[in-house]
């Protein structure tokens, strides 16, 4: 197993993922390389930042790699409000993501808290 498997924040990620690629299928199709795109891209850049950041060197680069991470859930979270007020999704489904997005919020910022940055 490889370290950043064992991390909550890339597991949190790849949880998240799954469910904006579940969610997404529900798109109209005429969003498959708009939103919905958009939406999959930066999830799924959440999960492989956290990789990539323990593949690094120093605590320096890990740091920077979850500021990226952050960085791509925030976009997912604007991504999903656009999708609710255009009503591509349901209210349930949003409060579903957002209270996900907002736990892997904390523990990326958790992890880089922790390690000295």
């Amino acid at each position: 197993m490889f370290r950043f498997e064992k991390l909550d924040a890339w597991q949190l990620a790849i949880e998240l993922s799954d469910d904006v690629y579940r969610i997404t299928r529900t798109f109209p199709d005429d969003e498959r390389f708009g939103l919905t795109n958009q939406t999959r891209r930066a999830a799924v850049s959440i999960a492989a930042n956290v990789a990539e950041g323990c593949g690094r060197a120093t605590e320096r680069d890990f740091s920077r790699f979850i500021e990226i991470a952050y960085g791509s859930l925030m976009e997912v979270v604007s991504h999903l409000t656009i999708a609710l007020r255009q009503k591509m999704l349901n209210a349930e489904n949003h409060q579903m993501l957002y209270e996900k997005s907002d736990r892997l919020a904390r523990v990326l910022s958790g992890l880089r808290k922790s390690r000295g940055e």
